[in-house]
């Protein structure tokens, strides 16, 4: 098995050019020629108790983040339908984006060993970063906890109220 990928805050990001569930493309060097950061959060599985509680964190503070130029971004493995069935299950106002073939997860080191009750696999670690407009990581956390990470997320961009 090959090192997992460790980034650090100020290194360059990996580009990325990958499309969202409903065909829309998103490109980190066209976000970045308009001068928008992006959070780019990883996790396990759509629908799940988990990965719904976070993902309605962002949904309900997109306002905030959208009000600093941000741009939310979701990625896991799962499907296109899968994807499209959490969406409109959970009202998400942000694309989730297709790597079924765990590319951005590798690019990104979120594609993992993983303990669980003594059984190891390789699984998505839920990882955020943030990326500058200039491409270079702003903050970035592996292994975050489902609950309360868009709060303390806020907090490190300093968009608390």
């Amino acid at each position: 098995m090959t090192d997992t990928i460790q980034h650090e805050v100020g290194a360059q990001s990996p580009r990325f050019s990958v499309q969202d569930s409903k065909g829309g493309n998103h490109d980190l060097e066209a976000y970045m020629a308009e001068g928008k950061t992006i959070v780019l959060y990883f996790y396990p599985r759509d629908s799940t108790p988990g990965c719904t509680t976070q993902a309605c964190d962002f949904r309900d503070n997109m306002a905030r983040l959208q009000s600093a130029d941000i741009v939310v971004l979701g990625v896991s493995k799962d499907s296109t339908p899968s994807h499209e069935k959490f969406i409109t299950k959970q009202e998400l106002n942000f694309p989730l984006l297709v790597d079924t073939e765990g590319e951005l997860h590798q690019a990104f080191g979120t594609w993992r060993l993983k303990k669980n009750y003594g059984r190891e696999y390789m699984g998505c670690a839920r990882s955020t970063f943030v990326i500058n407009p200039n491409g270079t990581f702003k903050w970035l956390r592996y292994n975050v906890k489902a609950k309360g990470h868009v709060g303390m997320l806020l907090r490190e961009l300093g968009l608390n109220e």
